[in-house]
């Protein structure tokens, strides 16, 4: 999310252990009955060291000479996916799966009964992940917004609700569950989708995703933690918001992470590795 330090909990080792001994207090223990939705394309398959832009503020600016773009997916339409592959770019759909947001479209879709706590962001609550078979149609159509307009891929945020103060009594075994599903609601589309942040699952997720989006890694002395993505053959891409670039780039390098500083904001505005 635009700030990812704003909700970073502080326990990573005891929420890694309730991965292992956690019992699920799960309100919902099926995603429900399977999408019939096929997949009509290959799934794009991201290397390491691949060179990105992140913009989540606003229409997308196609000045960067990169060959990935990660967009807002509500925010820019189908002309402006179809204009970055005509340059020969990907393009990665952001979506907010974990929390709802008053300014979207489809707020009035989420029953109140899902929504809790406010994470910290103008208009957004953190969702009750556990409600799989409400959140799953929901998730399903911003997927297939996603495909309508052509992207890759997707990059679902907020896919760590149970590191934080939600308002649900979330375990890491439900944040398990409904990765899952989220990564499986992509691939049914043919899209590719990455894991965003969420550091102590990856041993659990890595084979479910195609990618990882981190942010502040460096910061937090964290991207060491990444290296299975990169194992895998599969790209991680990486900002920082206010670590200089000489104390995080020759790291990201060693570690092949496609790294760059950004403004939180998330706006045009970028300082590649």
């Amino acid at each position: 999310m635009r700030g990812r330090a704003a909700v970073r909990v502080a326990l990573l080792t005891v929420l890694t252990a309730a991965v292992l001994t956690g019992c699920s207090g799960s309100a919902e223990r099926s995603a429900g009955p399977p999408a019939t939705t096929s997949p009509s394309r290959a799934v794009w398959q991201p290397r390491p060291g691949l060179a990105w832009q992140w913009q989540l503020d606003g229409r997308v600016d196609a000045s960067a000479d990169v060959p990935v773009y990660d967009i807002d997916g509500f925010e820019n339409s189908a002309a402006d996916v179809a204009r970055l592959h005509r340059a020969g770019k990907k393009v990665i759909c952001y979506v907010n799966v974990g929390a709802w947001e008053d300014f979207r479209p489809d707020r009035d879709a989420f029953p109140h009964a899902v929504l809790g706590e406010p994470n910290g962001w103008a208009g957004e609550r953190w969702l009750d992940i556990r409600r799989l078979t409400v959140l799953r149609p929901i998730m399903e159509r911003r997927f297939d917004m996603c495909r309508a307009k052509g992207f890759d891929a997707v990059e679902p945020d907020l896919v760590e609700g149970y590191g934080n103060d939600t308002g649900f009594p979330l375990t890491a075994r439900d944040q398990l569950r409904y990765n899952r599903m989220i990564a499986a609601i992509a691939h049914e589309r043919g899209l590719s989708v990455g894991l965003k942040n969420d550091l102590p699952q990856i041993p659990q997720l890595v084979d479910h995703f195609d990618f990882a989006v981190n942010e502040e890694c460096a910061q937090y002395d964290e991207c060491g933690e990444l290296s299975p993505f990169i194992a895998a053959g599969k790209a991680v891409f990486h900002v920082e918001y206010t670590e200089p670039r000489s104390r995080f780039c020759a790291e990201s390098r060693r570690l092949k992470l496609s790294s760059m500083l950004k403004e939180p904001e998330l706006g045009a505005w970028r300082r590649p590795c």
